[in-house]
């Protein structure tokens, strides 16, 4: 569209431009009455139509234009309206960038313009118009060379301008990213590890046999999920031009996550209500909430029983994990701001503390369609 509108502009000054110089020739001939009027008549529509191609060719529609007036000149002896054909063309060789052939077109121009005036000027005259031509030739050169370098001055502001914002925008999304990589490292990582603790420190302070052979059984599949999912996380980063990690664990493997999370004296219950299908970034997000949870009242409750609690709720997905610990929390670790940070990357929002009867809760709510972070907050 825009191109068929400055094809349209063009065409229509290509037809002013002519309709003037065809006009003040008629004008200023009182008439083609002559040879050499008629003569004029195709100089000026030849050069006035040169002038739709002057943006492709601005250096020879240029000299088209100065030799159309200089051929003006000779057959009529006196400057004319053409010359309004070659000050489009002028204008349009300094604004493409030829600053000093448009100097010399200018003085040729001159020079032609102060002949053809000598034809009409008495001995005794001033020649006020070849002045007041070439104050107008200046002032065309001088004002679009300004114009020039002004909108060329604006034009690398912007470029520059904008080169800084995709460069501020690749260190933003490189650091989303990076933080993204850490908090699923430290999920997998802090809850395996953690797990295969636990375990440990069960079969060496309690020798019974049969114990320490299910401690050891839970340590080598704890372990084993580990390197399975370290490897698929860094199996993406050694990817070529890898943008994002895969999709990894959810729901589907909430049942799996709290048989591994439990000891003997933990009891975790799930209750689950139907939801709807989730997207893959919700997903892992319950998935990884759980997780970091279970592992929390693992190492630090001292709880007995845990409820894990996923529900609908209109728009957004409600997950709890509560316990009936006695553990007074600390200062807040990674493990609750790498929770705190996947709702809000969601959209959503995620509350962590102490309960007034005992215990701790985790509760956080995420939106199904996820938003700008911190939209639904």
């Amino acid at each position: 569209m825009s191109g068929w509108r400055g094809r349209s502009a063009n065409t229509a000054l290509v037809l002013v431009v002519g309709l003037i110089a065809l006009v003040g020739l008629v004008v200023q001939s009182r008439g083609l009455d002559t040879t050499a009027e008629w003569a004029a008549l195709p100089v000026v529509l030849l050069s006035s139509g040169a002038l739709y191609v002057r943006r492709r060719h601005p250096v020879p529609v240029g000299v088209v234009a100065l030799a159309a007036v200089g051929a003006y000149g000779v057959l009529l002896h006196r400057p004319g309206p053409i010359m309004l054909v070659f000050v489009v063309a002028l204008y349009t060789v300094v604004d493409e960038g030829y600053l000093a052939v448009a100097i010399g077109l200018g003085l040729a121009s001159v020079i032609a313009f102060a002949v053809a005036d000598s034809y009409n000027r008495s001995p005794t005259s001033m020649n006020g118009a070849t002045l007041l031509h070439a104050g107008w030739l200046v002032a065309v050169i001088v004002g679009v060379t300004r114009n020039r370098r002004a909108y060329l001055a604006e034009a690398q502001a912007r470029a520059a301008a904008a080169e800084q914002r995709m460069e501020e925008e690749a260190r933003r999304r490189a650091t989303e990213e990076r933080l993204r990589i850490a908090r699923e490292l430290h999920d997998v990582l802090g809850h395996h590890l953690s797990l295969i603790n636990v375990q440990a420190s069960a079969a060496l302070h309690r020798p019974d046999p049969v114990r320490s052979e299910q401690a050891l059984t839970a340590i080598k599949q704890t372990s084993k999920e580990t390197l399975s999912e370290l490897r698929a996380t860094l199996g993406v980063l050694r990817q070529e031009g890898a943008g994002s990690l895969a999709p990894g664990p959810g729901l589907s493997r909430l049942d799996d996550l709290v048989r591994t999370a439990g000891r003997p004296e933990l009891e975790i219950r799930t209750e689950l209500a139907e939801t709807r299908s989730l997207p893959p970034e919700v997903d892992l997000a319950v998935y990884r909430i759980v997780q970091e949870a279970l592992t929390n009242v693992a190492r630090h409750a001292g709880a007995t029983t845990a409820v894990v609690r996923v529900r609908p709720d209109h728009d957004d997905v409600l997950v709890e994990v509560e316990d009936d610990g006695t553990s007074q929390p600390g200062t807040p670790g990674s493990g609750i701001v790498g929770m705190r940070e996947r709702a809000r990357a969601l959209g959503g929002s995620l509350s962590a503390g102490s309960q007034p009867d005992g215990g701790f809760r985790v509760c956080a709510r995420l939106p199904v369609r996820s938003g700008p972070a911190g939209e639904r907050e």
